[in-house]
């Protein structure tokens, strides 16, 4: 357990009752494929994984998950639209207000993105309840169909946080465009407030800003350096729970600021907690350089 294990994703396997396989993994990628192959949430980390995953949401969400999964004509509907109703139905079956969000944007996110993977995981099973009902004809075909499911797991993944985080922006009514082109045909995820300001060299640096996210990042972080040359601070938001002591002193050096939910603070080094923001925060800090 050394600092540079900080991050890291360590998986415990029971194969009976005195015996344990362990597995560490410490590649972005790794990881995200892990998630995908057992289809659990990034959020649902530091816990255990029933043998079969039960759906926990009450009655009302549920029957709205199913009306949405009856209306869709096609096999798999895109992210955004999977994204979009999951989180309607949260709000909608939990009555949640505009105004609350606004004042609660890192616990809401968080309940919007397990919404939106116990919603993917219901329509999972409703799409492949016949195939895994009968013997694939050949290795091939059952290879392709794996592929095919953990392909489009990792693909929702990658771009969930995206789609809840512009909501919340939306909400909070913040100013910002999405996947705009900078230098070297760079496209940051979100900026503040849009392209034509940026590329307006007499507009105050100082009201620009950039936000990437990404749902794990001890390695990606270095991908966004050079999306943008006149913001000096590039800020990233991540589900990451924790880096290392080396990566965050790093990341200082090279202006990136991280932005992380509120209640995942507790779990990076005490010194560096100062320099991390919470979602509130960073709303609140893009807001007075809209003000």
């Amino acid at each position: 357990m050394t600092d540079d294990n900080v991050g890291d994703l360590l998986v415990l396997s029971k194969k009976d009752n005195d015996y344990f396989e362990a597995f560490v993994l410490s590649i972005d990628e790794d990881i995200d494929s892990f998630f995908a192959a057992l289809n659990i949430s990034s959020t649902e980390t530091n816990g255990i994984i029933p043998k079969q995953q039960e759906q926990t949401t009450n009655d009302k969400l549920l029957e709205c998950f199913f009306n949405y999964i009856e209306s869709v004509t096609v096999e798999f509907p895109p992210t955004i639209d999977l994204a979009t109703n999951a989180r309607n139905c949260y709000i909608n079956s939990f009555n949640i207000t505009q105004n609350y969000i606004k004042s609660n944007p890192d616990k809401e996110i968080l309940k919007w993105l397990e919404s939106e993977f116990n919603l993917f995981k219901t329509i999972e099973n409703d799409r492949y309840s016949e195939l895994i009902k009968n013997p694939f004809p050949s290795v091939e075909v059952l290879v392709k169909s794996a592929n095919t499911i953990l392909n489009r797991r990792k693909s929702r993944a990658g771009k969930s946080l995206e789609h809840h985080l512009e909501e919340i922006f939306k909400i909070s009514e913040l100013t910002f465009q999405t996947q705009v082109t900078t230098e070297n045909n760079k496209k940051p995820d979100f900026l503040f407030p849009n392209i034509e300001s940026y590329n307006n060299l007499t507009f105050d640096e100082k009201k620009l800003m950039l936000l990437a996210s990404k749902t794990t990042c001890k390695d990606r972080w270095r991908q966004i350096l050079n999306e943008s040359d006149r913001i000096k601070t590039k800020h990233l938001f991540t589900l990451q729970q924790s880096i290392s002591k080396n990566q965050l002193e790093e990341m200082k050096q090279y202006n990136v600021q991280l932005v992380v939910p509120k209640t995942y603070l507790s779990s990076f080094p005490q010194e560096y907690r100062a320099d991390i923001l919470v979602l509130e925060q960073f709303v609140k800090k893009v807001n007075l350089t809209q003000t």
